[in-house]
């Protein structure tokens, strides 16, 4: 189970730290990723990190400005955004994979799906 936790209202240039928290397994050997749906648009990849050398990749837009951490001794992994605006408002979900070498930015490669964190961006 993933739940995530973090989310909020922060005004433009502002920062969130979003958490996903994996229970029931031991998810060190899992990729995780962070996505974001805002409302009327299709899920989009923002960021991922390798379980196998903990590799990390972002969006375009999230670079410089998003950082995904992860710690395995908690099965935690963070998504610090800073610089906030309000094209990031949307439902942020967290996604873990166990069948892939490399973590991605596709959402169908994902296994399992917490329930969202709303993140809106406004003044």
């Amino acid at each position: 189970q993933l739940v995530e936790s973090g989310g909020g209202l922060v005004q433009p240039g502002g920062s969130l730290r979003l958490t996903c928290a994996v229970s029931g397994v031991d998810s060190d050997h899992y990729n995780r990723g962070w996505f974001r749906q805002a409302p009327g648009k299709e899920r989009e990849g923002v960021s991922c990190i390798s379980s196998s050398d903990n590799s990390t990749y972002y969006r375009a837009s999230g670079k410089g400005r998003f950082t995904i951490s992860r710690d395995n001794a908690k099965n935690t992994v963070y998504l610090q955004m800073n610089s906030l605006k309000p094209a990031h408002t949307a439902v942020y979900h967290c996604a873990a994979d166990w069948r892939y070498v490399w973590c991605g930015l596709g959402y169908g490669q994902y296994n399992d799906w917490g329930q969202g964190t709303q993140v809106t961006v406004s003044s």
